[in-house]
């Protein structure tokens, strides 16, 4: 059973998921997003997917997680999320054991494990604001996400935050993973994904969502989700529903 609610982060939602079966597997699509987790009994981190990723359940506990948008999770983790795509590592191989074990320990013992982790994220992010490294780094990220999900090609982004576009690309592969064309292709899918979901039929869900035509969409789909639009439809919950959450695998309820 997967339940999720609103952060006190903005932007950021908090899930967690009653146990599943060791060996349980399933099916993570990219979202643009980071996760930080209580997982298998650690503390993970869960960079931005380009493609599906396959999850493994492997001590039967129940998962905490806190997903963060698109870009914030380099100033929390403290690593630029190129170095971080496509993998899930704990968090120790990003900060000093002594303060991981720590937080695992506050973490795993608090009587609301996700506030504990929102209150993780919230510290780092404090600090950085403290810090202002990059003051204006957060609204070029929003600005270049909102963008995106209107449907703006990579050209037309770059002229409205002021970069080149080669400019654009590397702050987008240190706040995304990837350059803006991957982050918009992902958008567009979790887009798409909404639409079937809600009962669109696929040839509008293509239209509305940003396809050339019903062809483009399932070639994309296959290309990022490994499955047919149809399986990941099946019984989809709502939107941001189980991200980085294994279930049996080829389930369509993972997204």
């Amino acid at each position: 059973m997967y339940e999720e609610r609103a952060s006190r982060l903005r932007g950021a939602m908090a899930w967690t998921r009653a146990p599943a079966p060791p060996g349980t597997t399933g099916r993570v699509l990219p979202d643009g997003c980071m996760d930080l987790l209580l997982w298998n009994g650690e503390l993970i981190v869960a960079g931005p997917d380009t493609r599906a990723y396959l999850a493994t359940e492997r001590r039967g506990l129940r998962v905490y997680g806190l997903r963060l948008p698109p870009g914030t999770g380099p100033r929390v983790f403290g690593a630029p999320a190129w170095e971080l795509r496509d993998r899930r590592i704990p968090l120790a191989d990003l900060w000093p054991g002594s303060q991981v074990r720590e937080l695992h320990e506050r973490v795993a013992q608090a009587r609301d494990p996700l506030a504990a982790l929102e209150g993780v994220a919230a510290g780092r992010l404090t600090a950085e604001r403290h810090a202002a490294a990059d003051p204006h780094g957060a609204v070029l990220v929003e600005t270049v996400v909102a963008a995106l999900r209107d449907g703006a090609g990579v050209a037309q982004v770059a002229r409205r935050v002021g970069l080149s576009e080669r400019q654009l690309h590397r702050r987008c592969r240190d706040a995304f993973g990837y350059g803006a064309k991957t982050l918009a292709r992902v958008l567009r899918m979790q887009r798409a994904l909404e639409l079937a979901a809600a009962g669109t039929p696929l040839a509008e869900t293509a239209l509305r969502a940003g396809y050339a035509d019903q062809a483009h969409l399932a070639r994309e789909i296959r290309a990022l989700a490994g499955v047919p639009m149809t399986e990941l439809v099946r019984g989809r919950q709502p939107s941001g529903a189980n991200r980085s959450i294994p279930l049996p695998s080829g389930s369509s309820t993972v997204a």
